[in-house]
């Protein structure tokens, strides 16, 4: 049976007929005493029918031009400054892969992880220039895939945080490389199993005589790391040896955990080389920070220009998957390392935004006072 009823009763949700309501009878009959009305329509409240209020920009050239040019002004000094200080930061780089014939670390190639006596090569070089402040030595990767999902979740934060429980009873998340002869790995998984562990050393030349360069090791790692996430069990902390008992090391290390340093604020799982690595890169190429060399003199540069000697013990193999490794010495300044890439952002961004304020200023003086409006004859 057909139901009439008028729209303005529709909008208020009150039809003066009875209407069939699914799995039960007429609601809201005439006059009726039926129950509670039901209805869709939203409340009166100004945010549900939309009445709150609002700001929309007017875009005129007399609010676009003057912001064009602003952000010109404005980002291309920014990025100018930027740039010159990233260019003012000195670095030097030497790649000691050995790849090449003639590299004095071609012997080295081949390496495996567990060669014994490990492979050493010495790389002679030239800095043209002083490195004035405190310098910054890296190591740096290439063609090493940090990023991959696998291999970012195969570590037990809980066993890096000294649980006691989770050191003898590794994560699942770290297979293949949770266990080794029937004990478990400490520490676990493929980060840890793949630590880098060349070692590098300096020294200057002068008058055919190697004075060492001090390198520090520590104060390389992020505090939070150091004093948060990186724990030793608990336990007699002077004796990492018992607190260790009962795991093994990691298949590729040639020692255990408790035998990284001789110091016991920079050992076991607080091993401040450990806790570099242990933070994955984002991308295959990279670079991690290895040793601090500290200005002693304000009169003298940290590094002098002239003759210098890298020692390297050649432990960490790279040719089996294309990668490279190279060593980086680096200053720093106020935005961090060498990164000429924001400041050519800022100085392109600008100027574009002033390329276009000019183009816009030019089509607005030229056809900005033209009438638009039909003419309408008599």
């Amino acid at each position: 049976m057909a139901v009439n009823y008028s729209a303005k009763e529709e909008a208020d949700g009150h039809p003066s007929g009875g209407v069939g309501v699914p799995g039960g009878g007429a609601v809201g009959g005439g006059g009726g005493g039926g129950g509670a009305v039901k209805t869709r329509k939203p409340d009166n409240t100004a945010f549900k029918q939309q009445r709150l209020p609002a700001w929309q920009p007017i875009l005129t050239a007399g609010t676009v031009l003057p912001a064009f040019f602003i952000i010109g002004l404005i980002f291309i000094p920014i990025g100018i400054g930027i740039f010159v200080t990233s260019n003012n930061i000195r670095e030097y780089e030497i790649d000691y892969t050995g790849t090449e014939p003639s590299s004095p670390c071609n012997k080295c190639l081949n390496v495996s992880w567990d060669s014994t006596p490990p492979c050493t090569c010495t790389i002679n070089f030239t800095l043209e220039h002083s490195f004035e402040s405190n310098v910054f030595m890296y190591y740096g990767l290439s063609n090493f895939y940090q990023n991959h999902r696998r291999y970012v979740k195969s570590r037990d934060d809980s066993q890096l945080n000294g649980d006691n429980s989770s050191l003898l009873n590794p994560s699942k998340e770290c297979e293949p490389y949770r266990t080794n002869e029937d004990k478990p790995i400490a520490p676990c998984g493929a980060i840890a199993n793949s630590m880098f562990n060349d070692t590098l050393e300096l020294y200057r030349i002068d008058n055919d005589t190697r004075t060492p360069i001090t390198l520090i090791k520590k104060g390389i790692a992020w505090w939070t790391d150091k004093n948060v996430k990186f724990r030793n069990p608990t336990g007699d902390g002077n004796n990492l040896t018992a607190l260790f008992q009962g795991t093994t090391k990691p298949v590729n290390w040639p020692k255990p955990v408790y035998m990284l340093d001789s110091e016991p604020d920079n050992n076991g799982f607080i091993n401040e080389d450990f806790i570099v690595w242990m933070r994955t890169a984002a991308l295959p190429t990279f670079r991690k920070l290895y040793r601090l060399i500290e200005r002693k003199n304000n009169l003298q540069p940290t590094l002098q220009a002239g003759n210098y000697s890298l020692d390297i013990a050649y432990n960490y193999p790279v040719h089996s998957f294309d990668g490279r490794k190279r060593m980086i010495l680096s200053t720093i300044s106020w935005m961090g390392g060498k990164n000429p890439f924001l400041g050519i952002a800022y100085i392109t961004v600008g100027s574009i935004c002033f390329f276009l304020g000019v183009v816009l200023l030019i089509i607005h003086h030229k056809y900005g006072n033209r009438n638009t409006s039909a003419d309408i004859p008599n």
